[in-house]
């Protein structure tokens, strides 16, 4: 490899916080046993906060954006790894601890290098990325605790987000009825095309004032949190479960006990970003066979390369993003 290359760095310090496309060298990149020339990347809220510093996602300066990577190994000093090898890392401190897929090179650690699974390219791993693993991860956590296609539709909200159509698309791939929550309304054919059985506009809900409403729903994979997820709360069906994953409409919470000891929902918390390896190993082997969404070229709305990732992180926290923003590094 050539001494320097390309990366989108980011930087905290006495220039204030700054974040752009620039020469690095390879000694300094974060430790690790697998180097990996960087084909994809992704975009993702977690992305566009640590790029524009809106968030407090990064622990320490100067490190590399992107959550996300997929390539071929360079050198690897694990047997387990060798040069040509096609691999990908979700999570696992990309951008948060160490520098991560908005380079031409990564260096990884061989414990959460993912082999890339039989069934899916480089590029399809990247339109699923973290937002298809929390997807994953929040149907399989269900499935865990007893959900059950036989139970009924599963409700998912922040439908036009990424996280949102993969798991719709996932769900139905997997024989679940899916549903859509969305502010978008103008977009229900588009769901309906990934699997959606029925669309709801966000300015339409309404859930009533008592603890328990009328349950409409046997299980949801939640988006939003806020006010989105106390109504949930109250209008799945006995023993549903609940997966939350995001906090676009906040981090409150203002719900009762009563959906959770009368009927026995449960709430289950989706952290993908610590998700033990063999638990990863699983899921990308359901993202490559019967869970891999049907439609991911129609989900990936929009492909980039690296030098204009600020405006899409820009339209992203403004709420305008739609799909997935697919970044083509090398």
């Amino acid at each position: 490899m050539n001494p320097t290359f390309r990366a989108f760095r980011i930087h905290n310090d006495d220039d204030g916080y700054r974040a752009g496309v620039e020469e690095m060298p390879a000694s300094e990149l974060s430790p690790g046993e697998v180097l990996v020339k960087v084909a994809y990347s992704s975009v993702n809220f977690k992305d566009a906060l640590a790029g524009t510093g809106k968030g407090k996602i990064l622990r320490r300066f100067p490190l590399n954006g992107g959550i996300d990577l997929a390539g071929y190994v360079a050198e690897s000093r694990d047997p387990a790894f060798k040069e040509g090898d096609a691999v990908l890392c979700t999570g696992c401190g990309l951008s948060e601890t160490r520098d991560g897929g908005y380079a031409e090179y990564a260096r990884l650690e061989s414990k959460w290098t993912i082999p890339l699974p039989s069934g899916l390219s480089l590029r399809e791993s990247m339109i699923l990325g973290t937002a298809g693993f929390t997807a994953a991860l929040s149907l399989f956590r269900m499935e865990q605790n007893g959900q059950t296609p036989e139970m009924g539709p599963i409700v998912v909200t922040g439908a036009t987000g990424g996280v949102g159509m993969l798991a719709i698309d996932m769900l139905t791939r997997a024989g679940y009825t899916a549903h859509a929550i969305t502010g978008k309304a103008d977009q229900f054919d588009f769901l309906i095309e990934l699997g959606a059985r029925q669309c709801i506009a966000r300015k339409d809900l309404y859930w009533g004032q008592r603890p328990l409403e009328t349950a409409h729903w046997a299980g949801a994979i939640d988006n939003v949190g806020g006010d989105m997820l106390a109504g949930l709360t109250r209008v799945i069906e006995p023993y549903g479960n609940i997966a939350i994953c995001g906090n676009a409409g906040g981090i409150d919470l203002a719900t009762t006990v009563m959906p959770f000891i009368i009927r026995g929902v449960s709430l289950l918390g989706i952290a993908s970003a610590g998700t033990a390896r063999d638990i990863r190993d699983a899921l990308w082997q359901h993202l490559a066979d019967d869970w891999k969404p049907a439609h991911l070229d129609t989900i990936a709305t929009n492909e980039l390369g690296f030098d204009e990732l600020p405006s899409v992180f820009s339209k992203m926290l403004e709420g305008g993003s739609f799909g997935r923003s697919l970044v083509r590094i090398a």
